[in-house]
């Protein structure tokens, strides 16, 4: 596909507005990549403290996906009124403060309660920043929302690196917390000045007039958006295999020593990161459906290279390839999902961020539930399905834009 077919060029001369808009999603973005991963490297250090059982802390985790699920609903009504930068300004400094919260929780109850208050912001800040994420990249006209992502990973990168350094210091975990996130607020809220500001982030479509919008804004229909939360759920159900098991089944499967088993998380972390990093050329080369596409399969090739694996550098290899093929696929979910909301509601991004959480809950509950009854090696063989899945969900990738739905169509998630 040609380049110029990628993403419709609505606002393809940018201005300096445009670029301080996108410097300072760029920043919104590692901020949420830095306070995910501060958290969740210190997971065994929560259990520990506070005496969990792998129940109990299963429990506790599977908490943040449910709640940050209703914290996108919420910010997709929130967002559609009064835009997603103020949406930002609020959450994303609450979700710093609810991981500071976390590391000072003297028992469970308050432990739950700081995960509640996390899982609720996490949601608001996936669904506010992809949506500031869509308005630079409809300002710009061409594909730029996987940099973002990139950028993501790298500060994920980050977080975990100065969760190794802490540890090594001996810091505790409020320190540890505090360190890395007080700044992150700050740097969130600095950021949250140069977003874009709701009257630029929802235009008007193509051909509607000034009055038009008296009416209300357009609507989104669900119909064009199912293929892109279907793409979205299937993605996660692989990442949290990997992320949940991936180390399990280095130690059952193919019994890797303690110093190679970290290995097959990091090499599906790198190349997630080192493909987002070129991903927005290869969109504007081939467009969002071809990288898909070609994304679906070549993940789907790492799952069978990891369910088939023999030995551990076979396997290795597997959990590299899911990371280059699982890598394209949110970011260009969300693309999809801001071309089918022309007048930039946020409404149709909420939508898809929300599969985020479903798919991660259902990889959890699907790969453990199948690895007790039948061994890790067939329980990977799930999400190998499902991304080959994502190959024939590709199609609905296809650049467009859609007509305003019907009057009864629903506006809010």
């Amino acid at each position: 596909m040609p380049a110029e077919e990628s993403v419709p060029a609505q606002g393809s001369v940018h201005t300096p507005r445009d670029r301080q808009a996108r410097l300072a999603t760029f920043a919104v973005f590692f901020v949420q990549g830095l306070t995910f991963a501060t958290l969740l490297t210190q997971v065994a250090a929560l259990q520990k403290k506070h005496g969990l059982t792998d129940g109990e802390l299963t429990i506790l985790l599977l908490v943040v996906p449910v709640i940050a699920g209703a914290g996108s609903v919420l910010a997709g009504a929130a967002a559609s009124r009064w835009g997603s930068r103020l949406i930002l300004r609020v959450v994303q400094p609450l979700a710093c403060a609810a991981v500071v919260l976390a590391g000072l929780a003297p028992d469970v109850p308050l432990l739950v309660a700081a995960n509640v208050l996390f899982g609720l912001a996490l949601g608001g800040v996936d669904a506010g920043m992809n949506m500031q994420g869509v308005a630079v990249e409809r300002e710009y006209g061409r594909a730029v929302l996987t940099g973002f992502h990139a950028l993501w990973s790298a500060a994920a990168v980050v977080g975990s690196l100065w969760a190794s350094t802490a540890a090594t210091l001996g810091l505790g975990l409020p320190a540890t917390f505090a360190i890395a996130l007080a700044p992150a607020a700050a740097l969130s809220l600095l950021a949250s000045l140069w977003l874009y500001r709701p009257e630029e982030e929802h235009r008007a479509p193509a051909g509607r007039t000034e009055n038009a919008g008296a009416a209300g804004p357009a609507r989104v229909a669900w119909r064009p958006i199912i293929p892109l939360c279907l793409a979205m759920a299937f993605l996660y159900v692989g990442d949290s295999s990997i992320s949940n098991f991936g180390t399990v089944f280095m130690d059952k499967v193919v019994h890797a020593s303690a110093g190679v088993i970290p290995l097959a998380l990091g090499a599906y972390q790198l190349t997630t990161f080192l493909v987002r990093v070129g991903g927005d050329f290869a969109v504007r080369r081939w467009g969002p459906a071809a990288i898909v596409r070609a994304g679906g399969s070549v993940a789907t090739l790492g799952f069978v290279a990891i369910v088939a694996a023999p030995t551990v550098p076979p396997a290795i290899a597997g959990f590299a390839l899911t990371g280059i093929g699982l890598s394209v696929v949110a970011p260009q979910s969300f693309s999809a999902a801001g071309r089918l909301d022309p007048a930039g509601t946020g409404v149709a991004i909420a939508r898809v961020n929300m599969f985020n959480y479903v798919g991660f809950i259902a990889g959890a509950a699907l790969v453990g539930g199948i690895a007790d009854a039948y061994g890790f090696r067939v329980a990977f063989a799930a999400p190998l399905v499902l991304a080959a899945a994502i190959i024939l969900l590709a199609r609905g990738f296809q650049p467009r834009t859609t007509e305003p739905a019907t009057a009864g169509a629903p506006l809010t998630p």
